[in-house]
């Protein structure tokens, strides 16, 4: 399993950005980070300095969502449903988009999901619950 360090995860995201000021071409995962990055203007100055995100620190109860972590969950919601991983996250993320008309708006509720089964997971020192993830974003679709 790859497993990056902070730095690895916030270098990547400034050289898809860098790539993409410059028009250089891309890997398949670029690209589709590239995309989301697209969706979230508001993180391109976060993203257009390597070494000033090498050293921020992002403080949740300053308000401030840390752009890195965030693009990573799309990134990771992306390729869950690109090979069905838990079996039916794909199912319950296209019903979500369906009912939001919004496959950005429902990769934020999904977020909600994904971070509350990674949370519970390491509370409990268990392995992640695939089943509880899908059924929160099922939830997550039938409500208004």
């Amino acid at each position: 399993m790859f497993t990056p360090s902070q730095a690895d995860v916030r270098r990547f995201f400034c050289a898809v950005y860098a790539k993409n000021q410059s028009g250089a071409p891309m890997e398949a995962i670029e690209t589709i980070a590239d995309l989301w990055i697209a969706e979230h203007p508001e993180y391109h100055a976060d993203f257009s300095n390597e070494a000033a995100a090498l050293e921020k620190m992002y403080d949740a109860e300053d308000g401030k969502t840390n752009p890195f972590l965030h693009l990573s969950m799309h990134l990771s919601i992306s390729e869950q449903c690109s090979i069905d991983q838990p079996r039916g996250i794909r199912q319950a993320v296209e019903l979500l988009t369906a009912r939001r008309d919004s496959l950005h708006h429902a990769h934020h509720e999904t977020m909600d999901c994904l971070g509350q089964m990674v949370w519970e997971s390491q509370r409990a020192g268990r392995p992640p619950d695939g089943a509880a993830y899908i059924d929160c974003v099922q939830r997550h679709a039938t409500r208004d």
